[in-house]
């Protein structure tokens, strides 16, 4: 029988009955299956702020390391009837604490944080959760196991903060380690390089840990574990009527999850499309003693009849632009502004280019820093640099988007109908998704615009 394996999310593990639930999810099963976990709810911030506090000043370790003892003790205390678990556990998280804060001395003493050293620190949050978790569901009568990604290993190319997982190496690896009948827990968020170092895959990078290893494993389904109630229209809090959506291709999944619904890390479905495992979400606050998942994610493409499947938004997106005449057709301009923000470690996340302008699409947290370092390129054909930060890029998803005629048409005259001024249109780049910027104040009423224009069908 193929293995499941199950993601469960920081907003999982916040209280004790939110624990209790996930006791419930996992004795359902009634099966072997692999459990993936995130920190503990708040852990990988406080760890963040922790490593520049530690530089300054040594008593920020003990204040850290007795934050996580009493946060972890709290959870003890609260899921263990018997003292000699609740001993046992104790002792375990302890010295896990110990292993933790020896690194952060580290910091302190050469005042710096090198790469390998903040992977290693922000990977603890998810190794205190797995800790805690199979402490748990052992004394819960099941057979579990804590299996940690360095003990597989879980391969990846050695790239710190964001390493992909080497499945070439990685799948024997964990078809070995995670060979038996019984429940294995594994802390989200990291593998390790082929020299042992421990790499972050990304920030939210637990879904993709999930996604690999069910990859890795051949598993009947990724099933991940959420307190909303799957893939909707739109977001519950902006429209009066939002509609569950029972059924995603990996397309539409990944293009939604880029452009802000955070239902899934965008990377999870990357490992599961090309060889066609689903992907299942659950809401495991509405659970009932059914696993049957809310929305599945799978490789079958389906039209729906308003096309449109979800509106979502993002406001992480910025436009860096850099105008000038000719500035498009002038040869170099390009090349030399994406080398020198690629140096910086800046990610772009599209380019809209016309003779007069070029248009680049960032990260929020990159745009300032962005702006510095082309205007220090002193580029002679842009006469005009600017930084256009108080926007919300808001993307429609859907299979057969580009083939329907008149969609576009319905969008923005949905929008015209509420004055809604846009500033900027990508079309084409994706076959399901089409996307477009307007002013952040102008987000929640152009999503209440769109979702009434193609959900009243």
């Amino acid at each position: 029988m193929k293995k499941v394996v199950a993601k469960f999310g920081g907003s999982n593990l916040k209280r004790k009955e939110d624990i209790q639930k996930l006791v419930r999810v996992i004795k359902t099963y009634n099966r072997p299956m692999v459990i993936v976990v995130s920190a503990f709810y708040g852990i990988t911030n406080h760890l963040i702020q922790s490593m520049e506090d530690v530089k300054q000043d040594h008593s920020n370790i003990e204040k850290l390391v007795e934050f996580l003892r009493q946060l972890k003790k709290e959870a003890i205390l609260e899921n263990f009837d018997d003292k000699e678990w609740q001993d046992k556990t104790l002792n375990a998280v302890q010295s896990r604490i110990k292993e933790l804060s020896r690194y952060l001395t580290g910091i302190h003493y050469i005042g710096d944080v090198p790469e390998f050293v903040e992977d290693v620190i922000l990977s603890y949050g998810e190794r205190l959760s797995s800790l805690v978790l199979t402490s748990i569901l052992q004394s819960n009568g099941i057979d579990a196991e804590e299996a940690l990604p360095e003990s597989m290993p879980l391969v990846t190319d050695g790239e710190f903060g964001n390493a992909t997982v080497d499945f070439d190496v990685s799948t024997e690896n964990v078809q070995k380690r995670l060979s038996a009948n019984k429940v294995y827990v594994v802390p989200g968020f990291y593998g390790v390089s082929e020299q042992g170092k421990v790499t972050l895959l990304g920030r939210g990078g637990s879904d993709y840990s999930a996604a690999a290893l069910a990859r890795c494993l051949d598993a009947e389904s990724l099933d991940v574990w959420k307190d909303v109630d799957g893939f909707m229209s739109a977001d519950p809090k902006l429209v009066k009527v939002p509609q569950r959506i029972t059924h995603l291709s990996y397309t539409e999944a990944a293009e939604l999850s880029y452009f802000g619904a955070s239902i899934l890390h965008p990377r999870t479905v990357e490992p599961l499309k090309e060889v066609g495992i689903p992907i299942h979400i659950g809401n495991i606050d509405a659970f009932d003693g059914s696993v049957a998942p809310r929305t599945i994610i799978h490789g079958e493409e389906t039209v729906s009849e308003c096309i449109v499947k979800s509106v979502t938004y993002s406001d992480d997106f910025c436009i860096l632009k850099l105008k000038g005449a000719g500035v498009g057709l002038k040869k170099g301009v390009l090349a030399k502004v994406t080398v020198a923000l690629d140096k910086a470690g800046i990610n772009i996340k599209s380019v809209i280019t016309s003779q007069i302008a070029i248009n680049l699409l960032l990260s929020a947290r990159d745009i300032k820093r962005a702006y510095s370092i082309v205007e220090s390129l002193d580029l002679s054909t842009v006469t005009e640099l600017i930084a256009s930060e108080q926007i919300s890029t808001i993307a429609v998803v859907g299979e057969g988007l580009l083939d329907r005629p008149g969609v576009a048409g319905r969008l923005f005259m949905a929008l015209a109908k509420k004055q809604i001024n846009v500033q900027m249109i990508v079309s084409g780049a994706s076959v399901v998704a089409s996307y477009f910027m307007v002013a952040r104040d102008d987000r929640d009423m152009a999503i209440e615009a769109i979702h009434e224009e193609f959900f009243s069908c």
